[in-house]
């Protein structure tokens, strides 16, 4: 590329000068034959044309010098950009550009991929404590099955009451297991992308999830209001399914004795939401972003959550290139609302029904 643009300078300044010297020359040739006789004449513009020729041959040199150093100064910033993207490394993701100077075409492009190294160091550390949570997610039920065997069989009197203690121990370990390979394959299908979509409405996805979640909803007391609206969408319904499940049990099992649990679809400003709401403890608006991290309960516990239900249904969102937007209750609970994009042609055959004033004012006491 230096040596390209060397030649390029070369090229327009040569020409330039050509140009010139070439107008010089006539303008001077005319000027020599008007005044001098012609020998004379012939003689002059001989020694000008070998004058120019000199000075021209001199020029090009000095602009395929200067030419040269100004390439090299020009390109400086590029050629620190490749090296500070070799030194790039899934152990040195710190490297970044930082170039100064002028905001030009340069400094952008610098900048831009500065962005991107910043968007990869944060997929890069999720992924480490991702991989960190699961290991430690499953190390858990494993280790208790090993204890629970080891257990047993050093135990030369255990008898069939013991064994049958034993058994529901590991049942339960297995049981957790799977739960938790289940939501690492709904997370890692959900991250994929979708590969198969119809026309769907939302509320009919919502419904299985309550009568999914109703009976535990009634042993801890827990009461389910349900408002379902048709909210056209276009996606995969057993991911959808999911998202509705994952959102009905977070709000029923982190809710207290005797709380509440809203559920609502409806199209509003060209999307089809679901919000699911609940009256559980307080939680600082700083903290509940974290919660549709993998593994992430902000120090809540409930029986059978791995922490992954969140994430699933943020990423399940995103999936439908739509997006789920967490937000702390006032007096305790959790708001999560998940809008999907109506499809086209609902929106072309129909108009988009749009919250009136009154619904937006409406809200669960």
């Amino acid at each position: 590329m230096r040596l390209r643009l060397t030649a390029l300078y070369v090229a327009l300044f040569g020409t330039s000068a050509a140009l010139l010297l070439a107008v010089s020359y006539w303008l001077m040739d005319r000027h020599l034959h008007r005044t001098l006789p012609g020998p004379q004449a012939d003689a002059a513009a001989s020694d000008v044309a070998l004058q120019f020729a000199l000075a021209f041959a001199g020029t090009m040199v000095l602009a395929a010098l200067a030419g040269w150093l100004l390439a090299g100064r020009a390109l400086a910033p590029l050629l620190r950009m490749t090296e500070t993207a070799r030194r790039v490394s899934g152990d040195r993701l710190g490297e970044r550009m930082a170039l100064q100077g002028p905001a030009d075409e340069v400094r952008r492009l610098a900048e831009t991929v500065d962005d991107m190294l910043d968007r990869l160091e944060e997929a890069f550390e999720a992924q480490r404590r991702f991989v960190a949570n699961a290991s430690h997610e499953l190390r858990t039920p494993l280790t208790v099955i090993r204890t629970e065997a080891d257990v047993a069989l050093a135990d030369g009197a255990a008898d069939a009451g013991r064994l049958r203690e034993m058994g529901h121990a590991v049942i339960d370990g297995v049981d957790r297991t799977e739960a938790l390979l289940d939501g690492l394959m709904t997370l890692a299908r959900s991250q994929r992308g979708l590969l198969h979509r119809e026309s769907l409405d939302l509320a009919d996805c919502v419904r299985p999830a309550v009568s999914q979640v109703s009976r535990e909803a009634g042993a801890r007391s827990v009461e389910l209001r349900v408002a379902c609206a048709p909210a056209p969408v276009t996606g995969d319904r057993r991911l959808l399914e999911r998202l509705a499940a994952n959102l009905l049990e977070n709000a029923v099992r982190y809710n207290r004795p005797g709380g509440t649990v809203w559920v609502r679809t409806e199209v509003e400003d060209g999307r089809s939401v679901l919000q699911v709401e609940n009256t559980g403890p307080p939680l600082a608006e700083t903290d509940v972003g974290r919660l549709a991290e993998p593994f992430e309960r902000l120090g809540r516990h409930a029986d059978g959550g791995a922490g992954l239900g969140l994430s699933i249904a943020s990423s399940v969102a995103r999936a439908h290139e739509g997006e789920l937007r967490l937000q702390a209750r006032p007096g305790g609970g959790l708001v999560a609302r998940a809008g999907l994009d109506v499809p086209a042609a609902v929106r072309t055959l129909t108009p988009v029904a749009r919250t009136s004033a009154a619904s937006r004012r409406r809200r669960p006491a």
